[in-house]
């Protein structure tokens, strides 16, 4: 006997995807406004440190827009075509996401190179600004994913992954701010690029991030957050069930975990439906929302 869900939604569970949707909108808006006037202050005033971040913020912002269409997509029905949805859609966009930040990050860095050796005149006061907004905007808008939290699935990926990325956009905007603060007291210009390799190196390490996880994705792998001993012993802990195998566990988008197994059972006074519910609410309960189960004799 076989059954597959496709996961429940509890009506507490829309109104946490209702300010999720506000969270993703809002911190997309705020870092796009946050980056370009980054940008244009660190071209103007002379900072690629600040220059960096904003790429860096930008490439938060695709993150962040992925995100957001995951869980739009996540809620779109599947077709006679597309039969598991179109949640992939958001890992072809990461793995070009991914490519343009990694560019991106290597341009920063050959300059800051080039500048290590002819330092540009650096205007601190407006960029220590520039930067000091970016870790309000970042934090503000880790604060509104963090509020997003109630009535949401437990393991909710695609919050606690927008939350990573806007506390670590805040610490790099807090190095250039440091940075640009010690070029205001010390006058060494040679910090602005000497930070610009620092943040260059982070945002080429994010890209490399993302490339990795979309080809994981694309090519099946399990999803790092889920442990396949795990399963096995959600599964293995249920009433009469002697053995599992045939596990296949893979991504349906960045929001969405599938599972296949065969699930060996002895006799133990419960009946088959009840033993699916049971194991696929353990498995919703470890981040496994759409599952199909074959149940065979022990």
């Amino acid at each position: 006997m076989a059954v597959h869900d496709h996961g429940r939604r509890h009506p507490q569970q829309h109104i946490g995807r209702a300010g999720l949707a506000s969270a993703f909108r809002w911190s997309i808006l705020l870092n796009t406004a946050l980056s370009l006037a980054q940008i244009v202050i660190g071209i103007g005033f002379g900072s690629l440190a600040l220059i960096g971040d904003a790429l860096h913020n930008l490439g938060d912002v695709a993150g962040l827009a992925l995100g957001w269409g995951a869980e739009r997509l996540s809620t779109r029905p599947p077709n006679e075509r597309f039969t598991y949805g179109f949640g992939r859609s958001t890992q072809l966009a990461a793995l070009s996401n991914g490519v343009l930040v990694a560019m991106a990050s290597a341009v920063v860095v050959v300059e800051a190179i080039q500048r290590l050796h002819n330092p540009q005149p650096l205007v601190s006061g407006p960029v220590a600004w520039a930067a000091a907004a970016g870790i309000a905007v970042n934090l503000g808008s880790a604060r509104l994913f963090g509020h997003s939290g109630h009535g949401d699935h437990p393991h909710d990926l695609n919050r606690r992954a927008a939350m990573v990325h806007l506390i670590s956009d805040a610490l790099v905007s807090l190095a250039v701010l440091l940075s640009a603060l010690l070029v205001g007291l010390t006058g060494w210009h040679w910090l602005d690029p000497l930070t610009a390799i620092g943040v260059g190196i982070a945002v080429g390490y994010t890209g490399v991030v993302l490339i990795r996880d979309a080809v994981v994705v694309l090519l099946d792998g399990i999803p790092s957050h889920i442990h396949p001993e795990q399963v096995r012993s959600t599964l293995l802990a249920l009433p009469g069930v002697v053995d599992v195998h045939h596990v296949h566990i893979w991504s349906l988008s960045t929001s969405q975990v599938a599972l296949t197994a065969h699930v060996c059972r002895r006799d133990s006074g419960m009946d088959d439906l009840e033993l699916l519910h049971r194991a696929k609410d353990a498995l919703a309960a470890i981040g496994v929302d759409h599952s199909t189960l074959q149940l065979e004799p022990g």
